[in-house]
């Protein structure tokens, strides 16, 4: 007898992980690979959170944690709420999770009931979507481009046919690198506000921006769910640890939730984070690079053809519209690859319905990689691919 396998599984993959698989197939050929796929930092874990690992390996049993956190990370991040946006935060507020990847599910879970409706921009991050499809929410794409900034506004919700009973807003955005004002935040909060939807702020990319301010969902949104990760900003990616602020009356569910899905956040990890706080200028040294990487992209890509480029006001990425070169991102993506050794995103990780004309860039690398990879596309240009 067959056994059933659930459909939940059926959701697409996420490109950037096939793009990856590919791009490591070519380096176990012998050939070389310069990364612009992946939003990973091409450095380490800051030293002091190195140090305080290896600290906690030698002191620490490292066994299990309470669901939310330890005391001390949880007000650190409390902490880091007043110094950087002026909020007062109750740490008691603070959700340490694995990953903002397991932010993303606790606050879906603990928010909607299968069958409801959350908003989300297209383009954007597709674990949204596919996270919430997983879980039988229906996913309502908001079809943003480059006359709005790649960002949804109050008019999109008001147009929609049926109401929503949720918001998901990205400020840096993956995959275009735009923000939201700090006034047009807070009109949209204003909007959920009143309109009953739960706004849910992902904010991961705060700190890596570049001349605009930041603000938090909750200095307008007393009942907005916000999710942070140690994986952009700190550089600690493989480390899988996030955080979430969430209203009171989510605390309960959420740490339930917590506690059954995941019985709590890498212990080691835990005592890492709590140390990169203390890691301001090494961690800012990083930002610098990633805007020397902007300014020189941001000179060569359209020397490559590449000229239909998001304007970035953080993060780490370009979206390009390459609907004059192909139709068919995924084959292009492949291509450049074969040819150039350059490994870049195809746009349909990010918009299901536009993205065939779409790449990403990743320019978190180091500069010297990012330079060499803009040479080679000149060249593929002007070779005439």
């Amino acid at each position: 007898m067959v056994r059933k396998v659930a459909r939940r599984g059926e959701v697409p993959p996420f490109f950037v992980m096939e793009v990856m698989r590919a791009a490591a197939e070519r380096l176990a050929s012998g050939a070389d690979v310069l990364h612009m796929e992946v939003g990973q930092p091409a450095s380490s874990a800051p030293e002091g959170a190195r140090r305080a690992a290896h600290a906690a390996l030698e002191s620490d049993r490292l066994g299990y944690t309470v669901a939310l956190g330890i005391a001390p990370l949880r007000e650190a991040i409390a902490e880091h709420y007043r110094d950087r946006y002026g909020f007062e935060l109750d740490p008691a507020r603070v959700v340490v999770t694995t990953g903002s990847s397991a932010g993303f599910v606790l606050s879906f879970l603990a928010c909607f009931e299968a069958g409801d409706r959350v908003a989300l921009a297209e383009p954007g991050y597709p674990c949204y979507r596919n996270i919430l499809g997983a879980l039988g929410i229906e996913a309502v794409g908001l079809p943003v481009g480059h006359e709005d900034r790649y960002q949804p506004g109050i008019a999109m919700l008001e147009a929609l046919e049926k109401p929503v009973d949720g918001l998901i807003l990205a400020s840096p955005s993956n995959p275009t690198g735009t923000m939201v004002s700090p006034e047009e935040l807070a009109a949209l909060a204003d909007c959920c506000r009143q309109r009953g939807i739960r706004l849910i702020s992902d904010e991961i990319y705060h700190g890596i921006t570049y001349g605009r301010p930041e603000a938090t969902a909750i200095a307008f949104d007393d009942d907005a769910v916000v999710i942070n990760s140690f994986s952009k900003y700190f550089s600690m990616t493989g480390w899988r640890i996030g955080w979430m602020v969430v209203p009171e009356s989510l605390l309960r569910p959420v740490e339930r939730l917590a506690q059954n899905l995941y019985i709590s956040t890498p212990t080691l990890s835990q005592h890492a984070a709590l140390a990169a706080f203390g890691c301001r200028a090494e961690l800012d040294r990083h930002v610098a690079t990633y805007a020397a990487n902007r300014d020189l992209l941001l000179r060569e890509l359209p020397r490559a053809g590449f000229d239909r480029l998001s304007q970035p006001d953080g993060g780490f990425y370009f979206y390009a519209d390459v609907a004059h070169m192909s139709d068919d991102s995924d084959a292009l993506c492949r291509s450049i690859l074969a040819q150039t050794g350059v490994a870049i995103t195809p746009g349909i990780d990010f918009d299901p319905v536009r993205g065939h004309r779409a790449v990403r860039f990743s320019y978190a690398g180091a500069t010297a990689d990012m330079a060499e990879a803009a040479r080679r596309l000149v060249a593929w240009r002007d070779g005439g691919r």
